[in-house]
């Protein structure tokens, strides 16, 4: 979407969230899948309801991309239920805050940006990596955006390795034994499971990588 060296935009911005919706309800039942073999059975129920919820209250007069984010949020605290709702609602209200009131955002910001909702995802979940939560996925996923444009590749090439490393960094998570949730009460029975969160974190940088890409190198 848009031409090399072109700024986020709050419309930009809801094509995000709206593609991250429709990853999530294609893939709700396989995340529902994951979490009935190490959790509550519920991942994907819980994020379809939230996503439907987004979409109801997107709209023209959210015009900047901190306005859109913060609407995510807070729809998603009060619909999610679950772990889901304030681990996304808080991942979402800190890049909102991150955005802040600026009406387009630069590779700077986007990375900002998603350093913030980590950060928020760490302090209110009390994971780390390597605990087979989302963070497996969302952290490897920020440090290659990151690594990417502080290299001086184009944003989109460094959305395509924000994306390459949250599915790997999901991957990874099938192999570890959980040491956070519900999944940390089933010991090693937890090996050989893909952490569902770390999926849905995948699909979320699947979204950025489609639709916030300059079409730069």
């Amino acid at each position: 979407m848009g031409r090399l060296g072109t700024r986020v935009t709050a419309v930009d911005t809801r094509r995000f969230v709206e593609r991250f919706a429709e990853l999530i309800e294609q893939n709700a039942d396989t995340l529902t899948e994951l979490d009935a073999a190490i959790g509550d059975a519920d991942h994907g129920i819980n994020m379809r309801r939230g996503v439907r919820a987004v979409g109801e209250r997107l709209a023209e007069e959210q015009t900047t991309p901190g306005a859109v984010l913060k609407t995510v949020a807070t729809t998603l605290i009060s619909k999610v239920g679950g772990a889901s709702g304030p681990l996304y609602g808080t991942a979402f209200l800190r890049a909102a805050a991150a955005a802040g009131t600026k009406e387009s955002l630069e590779d700077a910001d986007l990375v900002a940006l998603f350093a913030a909702a980590l950060e928020g995802v760490r302090q209110r979940g009390g994971a780390q990596a390597g605990d087979k939560t989302m963070v497996d996925a969302f952290e490897p996923a920020v440090e290659a955006l990151e690594t990417a444009l502080a290299q001086g590749q184009g944003r989109g090439a460094a959305l395509e390795a924000a994306r390459e490393a949250a599915h790997a960094g999901s991957d990874a998570t099938i192999d570890l034994v959980a040491r956070k949730g519900r999944a940390s009460y089933l010991g090693e029975r937890a090996r050989g499971h893909r952490d569902p969160g770390s999926l849905s974190t995948a699909l979320l940088f699947d979204a950025a990588a489609e639709t916030l890409s300059d079409n730069g190198s």
